[in-house]
């Protein structure tokens, strides 16, 4: 192989500036990292900050969270590891097409939900209602827990030892603002905004009904005349109504109509899935072992590990919760049995 069949950095920001839209985030304009470090030969700030993710601690735990279904019998259903690749593969498809920067929405769609809890919107209820109680009476607890916002912590502080990964800025902006308030700078971090709810509502249909929760003809019927009957139809409705809808405008956006039909089918989700008896039928069970062991750990910090434990009083509340926040399912089950659940004696 010769040199010039080598695509060096230079090469590949060079060949952005060419193939990309002029509204694209073009990786040598980025606005930087908090630490300056060297830049890689081979690999574009937002291909470096795409890799970090997909191999930092926090991302591997994603295959032992909950989705929708806690603890589902069967090897087909969604986890949220998952649920980010789905979330990946349309924001990318949908970023190809407009010309804008695939890295960076790859790179944002990757690190969006690190913050999870485990047992998904149960654990977060959780540990949102125990910081509200003790944030009435201690002036120095965060007074609710956001998963967007635990997401950017881990990839600002926790992560690599306390250190962080140092992503860009724009990465950063794009996971803090896949869902709430604020809404991305960039129009690869709007088009994961809106990804994120394409994949989930489509894919919690498809396991509510593997899961029996849900009837295929239940479904309602305007978001299925406009989106289509099955699954695949509506996310290529989705998908083709962003592009289509955001080619020349200044924002991400769907039509009105395909928008509707989505919030539409999201509401029902949330009605008849989310908060089914069936579907919530462990989720006391969940919320009650977040709670315990939270608790736990705030009136017992040396039982955390010692590379847990805060270095000062004031942050005591927020190295519990980083704790418990980056519990898998299944090691919050074993740590909660190993503290509350007797043993047999040993004789």
């Amino acid at each position: 192989m010769t040199d010039d069949a080598i695509k060096t950095r230079e090469t590949l920001e060079a060949e952005e500036h060419v193939r990309l839209s002029s509204r694209a985030a073009f990786a040598d304009e980025t606005r930087g990292r908090e630490t300056t470090i060297a830049l890689d030969p081979y690999r574009t700030e937002y291909q470096r900050d795409r890799d970090r993710i997909l191999h930092c601690k926090a991302f591997r735990r994603l295959s032992h969270k909950t989705q929708v279904f806690l603890a589902p019998e069967g090897d087909h259903y969604r986890t949220r590891l998952t649920h980010t690749l789905e979330v990946s593969q349309i924001s990318r498809s949908i970023a190809r097409a407009l010309g804008l920067n695939e890295d960076l929405t790859e790179a944002i769609s990757l690190g969006h939900d690190l913050g999870h809890t485990p047992f998904g919107h149960t654990g977060e209820a959780a540990l949102n209602d125990a910081l509200q109680a003790l944030s009435a009476t201690r002036s120095t607890v965060p007074a609710e827990y956001h998963h967007n916002e635990q997401s950017l912590r881990i990839v600002e502080s926790l992560e690599y030892e306390g250190l962080g990964l140092n992503l860009t800025y724009e990465v950063r902006d794009g996971i803090l603002g896949h869902t709430g308030k604020h809404v991305p700078e960039t129009l690869e971090g709007q088009i994961v905004r809106i990804a994120d709810r394409i994949a989930y509502v489509n894919h919690d249909i498809d396991d509510a009904i593997r899961a029996g929760v849900l009837d295929e003809a239940e479904l309602p019927q305007m978001p299925m005349r406009v989106l289509g009957a099955r699954g695949a139809q509506r996310i290529t409705t989705m998908i083709n109504d962003m592009i289509s809808a955001s080619a020349d405008a200044d924002q991400i956006r769907m039509s009105p109509q395909v928008w509707d039909g989505m919030m539409e089918l999201r509401a029902f989700l949330f009605e008849n899935v989310y908060f089914s008896e069936r579907a919530k039928a462990e989720e006391p069970k969940a919320y009650k072992v977040v709670q315990a062991l939270f608790s736990h750990y705030l009136d017992a910090p040396e039982d955390l590990p010692p590379s847990e434990r805060a270095t000062e009083p004031a942050f005591a509340v927020q190295a519990v919760v980083d704790y418990v926040a980056g519990m898998t399912d299944r090691f919050a089950i074993r740590e909660y049995e190993r503290l509350f659940v007797p043993r047999k004696w040993l004789v």
